[in-house]
């Protein structure tokens, strides 16, 4: 086999690798619709955080032991993680079923503006 055959093979299988991915953080993303819908429908209204990585809510604050003393002292923004891929980071997203304002609309849609002019 020559080396072309190779690296097409070896970049088939990473595309392939990366389309399940995908389609496993689709389905984690279409769950989180569906159970925000239900609470909505029972006239619940909740901001959840999600992880931006594999869209899962099994995100929560790092505690002080494993590594993150100077967000508790107040001095830093607290560090999130996700249970499930491991993701870290001090900003965390929040999924919700709330009321959007025109005020929060213009917001986001100002951003998505900034960040696709970037």
């Amino acid at each position: 086999m020559s080396e072309t055959e190779r690296q097409k093979k070896k970049r088939k299988k990473r595309q392939f690798v990366i389309l399940e991915e995908q389609a496993e953080e689709s389905q984690g993303l279409a769950e989180l619709v569906k159970a925000l819908e239900e609470l909505e429908k029972e006239g619940k209204l909740v901001e959840i955080q999600v992880c931006p990585k594999c869209k899962s809510p099994r995100v929560r604050r790092v505690k002080t032991m494993s590594g993150d003393l100077w967000s508790h002292l107040g001095w830093v923004p607290p560090k999130f993680e996700c249970e499930e891929c491991g993701w870290q980071a001090r900003l965390v997203l929040k999924a919700t079923n709330k009321r959007l304002s025109v005020k929060d609309v213009e917001i986001i849609a100002e951003a998505s503006e900034d960040s696709s002019q970037s």
